[in-house]
Order: C-alpha cells, then structure tokens, then sequence
C-alpha cells in the first residue's frame, strides 16, 4: 500500500439539484466536449428504491448556459420495461469521432452489457447485448474499442449469502474481466469487492475501487490484455465509481461514509455521502482530499463524482443528484 497524505479540509461548495433527477444517478461520465452521460433508476437488491419505472439515460450539455438532464430516447430491439442500467463507460472512434455508450444491465438482476451509439442530440441506437459467464456480477465497465472493455464483478458468487461469507473471511475473490468479440477473460483478480474502473488520460493505467478494502487499486495495461497490480492508494471511505479528470489525471469518486445505514435505511437517519480526490496518484505520496460531505440530508448516497472545468457533478444510487460549484 501507499503512503497517502489526507487533506481533510472541506471546502464549501454551491450547489443546486438537477432536474428531473429523483430516484439515483448512479453513474455520471463526462466528455471532454461537455457532454455528461447520466445513468439513472438504478434497483440493486437490498438498497432503497423510490420508483417502479425504469431506468433511464440523460444527456447534460454543462457549457449550456442552464444546463438541464434531456431523458435520451432509445432506438432499437433493447427491451425498456426492464432497462435497470448501473455503470456506464463512453469510447469515441478516432476514425469517425462517433460516441458508444456502454452500459452495465441489470434486467431480473442478470448482468449483461449494452453497446449504444448516439446517433442525434438525444437518441442513443442500441447495437448490441453481450453476456458471458465471467461477466456474472458486473458492476462497472471501462470501454477501451468500438466493442471492448473491462468490467469489475463486485460479487464472488450470484449467492448474496455466499458473497456475504467470502466479505466476512476477507476473501479476495472478485475480479476484473477484459472482453472483447476475440477474446474473454479475467484480467486481475484478488479483489474484496471490485467496484468503480476507470483509465488514466494517457490510456496505459486502470484504476479499481475496492471498495470493501477502502482502496483504489493502479493496474498497468499489458499487450496481452492482462492487468499488472502496481499499488493501493487507502481512501479513508467506501468509494464506489471513479472518474478521472481529462486535464490533470485526478481521480474523484462518490464515496459512503455510512454503508450500513444504506442497507438499514431509515429516512430520519439517512445514509450521507462523501466526495473525495486523489491527486498525483502515481508518485511516491499521493494526497487524497476530502471535497464534499453530507449527512444524507442534502444528497443520500453518492456513488460519483465527475469534474469538469470548475464543475462537479454529485450523483446518487437511489436518491438525488448535485450540480456543485467548484471555483
């Protein structure tokens, strides 16, 4: 494990709820240009959920003068009355400049993967639905090609009990899976519970959430698709998604500082959330900053936060989402 110095100082930040966003934001991912991706409506067995609808995907333009989540409009064969996305991950084609969007699904709690494109300002054309027996608890998705990625599994067994056990006995059991149409397999294993995956700028490192451990953990990318574990940085927290800033490689996350209170939700005593920032995570003694804090009366349950040019998206599993004011 690294040595990290911790900045605990809270800076205060403005912040304002976007609209139209209710019932979770699980997964926020923002594009150089702007664009911000929103995966909303997550239902994940044993945390709350507030709607019966499902789940849905926005688009947010933040060099909009007033920006606004637009619901973007699904084309396609994708089966919408059990649409449950969790994790999302974009990939621009250099060759074209065309986006995919690749969401993690959830339909009857399986886990499979959505391949999209985004054919109009607000429609997203589904192209594919991939599903594979190491894919079987997918949690989050780093796309790195038009039709390949890493995703971590954040459950050992389909079994929450037999999960639950493996967490008990510190067994580090899950792991994370490379896929492409050529190839299929684990990509790094010996996680407590593999959450959020990202990619540093310069695409050779992948950074995992374990969040369990209170860890994120830096893998280099190998020719061979495989991950090489390089460090832990400790995070003081349960962090569950991870972005990464395109300008300076820092790496933000939504965070828990009271999980059980997610699991035993009780609404006078609401589970808060935590925003937390790693800088120069690859020299010898990174900083991690505590950026926001909450006692669940503002914002329950963060999962993420995405940065962007003096702006901080906050999202939520279940609850609400922030538009915060970093400047």
């Amino acid at each position: 494990m690294t040595l990290t110095s911790r900045d605990v100082t809270v800076k205060h930040l403005s912040c304002h709820y976007l609209k139209n966003i209710e019932h979770g934001a699980e997964d926020i991912t923002i594009l150089k240009d702007g664009l911000a991706f929103l995966s909303t409506g997550l239902k994940y067995p044993g945390l709350p959920s507030f709607s019966d609808e499902p789940g849905k995907l926005y688009l947010l333009d933040l060099l909009h003068p007033r920006p606004s989540p637009l619901e973007l409009q699904i084309e396609g064969k994708l089966d919408l009355s059990s649409f449950n996305p969790h994790g999302i991950s974009v990939y621009i084609n250099e060759t074209d400049e065309s986006v995919y969007l690749f969401v993690v699904n959830h339909p009857q709690h399986k886990s499979q993967v959505e391949i999209f494109r985004l054919d109009e300002e607000d429609t997203l054309v589904h192209l594919k639905t991939i599903t594979h027996p190491l894919l079987h608890s997918v949690n989050d998705i780093v796309a790195v090609g038009v039709e390949s990625f890493y995703a971590t599994n954040d459950h050992a067994f389909p079994s929450d009990v037999l999960h639950f056990l493996t967490i008990l006995l510190g067994l580090p059991w899950c792991d994370v899976v490379y896929y492409s149409p050529e190839e299929v397999k684990v990509a790094a294993s010996g996680f407590l519970s593999a959450n959020g995956i990202n990619i540093s700028p310069d695409k050779r490192y992948i950074y995992v959430s374990d969040i369990v451990d209170h860890e994120i953990d830096v893998l280099e990318r190998q020719e061979d698709k495989e991950l090489v574990y390089i460090k832990s940085v400790a995070v003081g927290s349960l962090c569950d998604n991870i972005e990464v800033d395109h300008r300076t490689g820092d790496l933000w996350m939504g965070c828990h500082p009271n999980p059980i209170k997610m699991y035993m939700f009780d609404p006078e005593d609401p589970p808060g959330s935590e925003v937390i920032q790693i800088k120069n995570i690859h020299s010898g003694q990174p900083v991690v900053s505590q950026k926001y804090v909450d006692d669940g009366h503002v914002i329950m349950a963060s999962s993420v936060a995405a940065p962007y040019e003096g702006k901080l998206l906050v999202g939520s599993v279940f609850h609400k989402a922030l538009c915060c004011d970093l400047k």
